[in-house]
């Protein structure tokens, strides 16, 4: 993989933490459970986490959309 340089590091960071944020603040919005576990999973694995909360997303949105409205 070879050095990497702090500046690097800060950008990888800032955007983990970025997209990680994002995430918290449209599960909270959008009442999707534990938002701060989607938060962190995606900040710490971004590459399966972001994936894996878009599909969870979608996944409750066809199930509410089948139950009706309460």
């Amino acid at each position: 993989m070879g050095n990497v340089s702090s500046a690097q590091f800060l950008f990888a960071f800032l955007a983990a933490a970025g997209v990680g944020t994002g995430v918290f603040f449209h599960a909270e919005r959008n009442k999707i459970g534990h938002p701060s576990a989607w938060a962190s999973f995606v900040f710490l694995f971004l590459i399966v986490g972001l994936p894996a909360y878009v599909l969870h997303v979608r996944r409750v949105r066809i199930r509410r959309r089948s139950a009706g409205p309460s």
